[in-house]
C-alpha cells in the first residue's frame, strides 16, 4: 500500500488533522512551545445496527489505520519530534464502543508506534459511543515511559458532522514535549530515558 493508505476493508468518508501551538499559559514565553497535534479518519461501521460476537475483521488489518494516522500525526508536527502520544474514537450510536477499541488495540497501536518513531511506553487511550459532534479527549503521555507527569495531557477533538450513526471516528494524537510551566515533579523525561 502507498503511504497513508489504509486496507481497503476500511470504507473511508474523511480524514481530519489539527495543530495546536502552546507558548505560555500565563507565565513567561518558553524557547520550545508545545506543539500538539490530532489526526483521525471516518469510516464506515461494517457491524452498525447488529449484534457480532467475532470482532477481528475490525482488527486484523488495522495496521495500515496506525501507519497511516501515525505519518499524518507526524507530518502535522513539523519535523519536530513524537513525545508523547495517544489514541481513541467515537462509535456512532448504531454501533458500540467495542467496534472502536477493535480498531485500535495492539495491532494498531505497534503501527502506530512505529510511524512515530518508536515509543517504549503502552499507548494510552479513551472510546465511547456518542452522536455527531460529541467531543474525545485523546489522551497523552510520554512515549518512553509511562509515569512521566511533564507530559500527562490531552487533545480535545471534536468533529461536527461525525461520526454518523453508521460510522467510526477513530484517531490519534501526538505532541512535541511536555506541558508548558510543568512543575509538579515526579520522573523526569530525561531520567526516564536514561532508564532504556
Amino acid at each position: 500500500m502507498a503511504e497513508n493508505e489504509i486496507d481497503p476493508y476500511y470504507r473511508v468518508r474523511e480524514w481530519f488533522g489539527f495543530v495546536q501551538e502552546v507558548h505560555h499559559e500565563g507565565g513567561p514565553v518558553e524557547a520550545e512551545p508545545l506543539v500538539k497535534a490530532a489526526v483521525g479518519v471516518i469510516i464506515a461501521n461494517p457491524f452498525a445496527g447488529q449484534w457480532v460476537e467475532d470482532l477481528s475483521p475490525l482488527t486484523a488489518p488495522s495496521a495500515s489505520l496506525g501507519t497511516a494516522l501515525g505519518d499524518r500525526a507526524v507530518a502535522l508536527l513539523g519535523g519536530r519530534p513524537v513525545e508523547g502520544y495517544g489514541k481513541g474514537g467515537i462509535a456512532g450510536v448504531d454501533g458500540d464502543q467495542d467496534h472502536v477499541v477493535a480498531c485500535i488495540t495492539t495491532t494498531f497501536g505497534d503501527a502506530f508506534r512505529d510511524a512515530v518513531g518508536g515509543g517504549a511506553a503502552w499507548i494510552s487511550s479513551a472510546t465511547k459511543t456518542a452522536s455527531a459532534g460529541t467531543s474525545l479527549d485523546i489522551p497523552l503521555a510520554f512515549k518512553d515511559e509511562l509515569y512521566v507527569r511533564s507530559h500527562y495531557d490531552a487533545v480535545t477533538v471534536t468533529v461536527p458532522d461525525a461520526p454518523r450513526p453508521g460510522e467510526l471516528m477513530i484517531c490519534v494524537a501526538v505532541s512535541s514535549r511536555g506541558r508548558i510551566h510543568h512543575r509538579v515533579g515526579g520522573l523526569t523525561r530525561d531520567e526516564a530515558l536514561a532508564r532504556l
